[in-house]
């Protein structure tokens, strides 16, 4: 409501008032309009001034303070100053939405702080276990001081795997580290998607051998799928999740790829007939060091950062991952990538003049 509006209506009322009371006792018409006129212009004035000064500006004080907060010094100072016509009501909208900004700002604080102390937490295990188990070897050898050196051997033999996964961990962090602050570049190439996945399931052939695992393309590896990627992520991505599908597939199942073409993207679909996922763990599946089975998760090995690693590479390329499953009968991720534009094989040739 506008600040003379708010006055006026207040003056009226105190007017009335007085020349009600005014005619009350005198009993004449003439004297309760001067009463009404004079205390009207009067009341008027003095409400005026006194809520201009003491009120008013302070709430339009509060107003611009809120409002230059929510805009940002850059913005307001290509805006301008900006002054609102009705400051009172104004003030309230601006007082709930700053609130409601603030509350969204706390909960995401919250939650960081949350994560930070999981992946704290999560990090501290994960480092401990082989630094505690490679201790635990080299006190042993020590005690032993090399007597049976078949014993010694096998010691040093499972040293070097607990070394081997510490090496693994410390890689994976740094990776995640630098393409979440963007330091590895995304080098954009145009390849057959095809072929990339045929290379993935030669290299990691022997691996399905040893967990009795099928490995199935859907498509025809003649038929040309171009995409435009950077082709090494990729090629890391679907090692990541193919190699996932065999550590938690079943023995004697089969890992399959399937490849869609979209209107300007490709869909890239790993999918396994292993134990699935409950459907609770889907949304943090991403997350660094998750598990859904910590048990399973810590005999099969792996650094718990393989997904989230997939994650930002996809990201990075500004496209999405998905992943769909059903305990006891397997999960499928998908991703996505930008379909490279297709050449004419033999371009037009102008007419030759004659």
């Amino acid at each position: 409501m506008n600040l003379r509006v708010l006055v006026f209506i207040n003056s009226v009322a105190v007017a009335i008032s007085l020349s009600a009371v005014n005619y009350y006792f005198q009993h004449k018409w003439y004297d309760m309009m001067i009463t009404f006129l004079v205390t009207l212009i009067s009341s008027y004035i003095v409400f005026y001034y006194l809520i201009e000064k003491y009120i008013y500006s302070k709430i339009k004080l509060i107003y611009k303070l809120i409002h230059n907060l929510k805009l940002g010094r850059d913005l307001r100072d290509a805006l301008g100053e900006h002054v609102s016509a009705d400051p009172i009501n104004d003030v309230e909208q601006e007082v709930k939405e700053w609130a409601r900004l603030k509350k969204i700002e706390v909960d995401d604080l919250k939650k960081q702080e949350k994560f930070r102390r999981d992946f704290l937490s999560n990090i501290s295990h994960e480092f401990k276990t082989p630094l505690f188990a490679i201790q635990g070897y080299i006190e042993a050898l020590q005690d032993d001081e090399f007597e049976d050196k078949e014993l010694a051997k096998q010691f040093l033999d499972k040293a070097s795997k607990n070394v081997d996964r510490l090496s693994y961990l410390i890689q994976d962090l740094d990776e995640i580290s630098k393409l979440e602050t963007g330091e590895i570049p995304i080098n954009y190439s145009k390849f057959k998607i095809n072929d990339l996945v045929k290379e993935v399931f030669e290299s990691l052939e022997l691996k399905a051998e040893q967990h009795n695992i099928k490995q199935i393309f859907k498509q025809k590896y003649d038929d040309g799928i171009f995409v435009n990627a950077d082709r090494e992520k990729i090629r890391q991505v679907l090692v990541n999740l193919i190699d996932n599908s065999f550590k938690y597939g079943n023995e004697g199942g089969s890992t399959s790829v399937s490849i869609f073409t979209l209107h300007e993207q490709v869909l890239v679909e790993v999918t396994d007939d292993g134990i699935g996922i409950e459907e609770k763990n889907l949304p943090r599946l991403f997350e660094r060091f998750f598990r859904t089975d910590t048990s399973r998760s810590r005999q099969i090995g792996g650094s718990g950062l393989g997904l989230a690693i997939v994650k930002h590479i996809i990201e990075a390329h500004q496209q999405t991952i998905n992943v769909r499953s059903t305990e006891g009968l397997g999960s499928t991720f998908g991703f996505t990538l930008q379909k490279a534009k297709q050449t004419l094989p033999f371009p037009n040739i102008p007419a030759l003049k004659s």
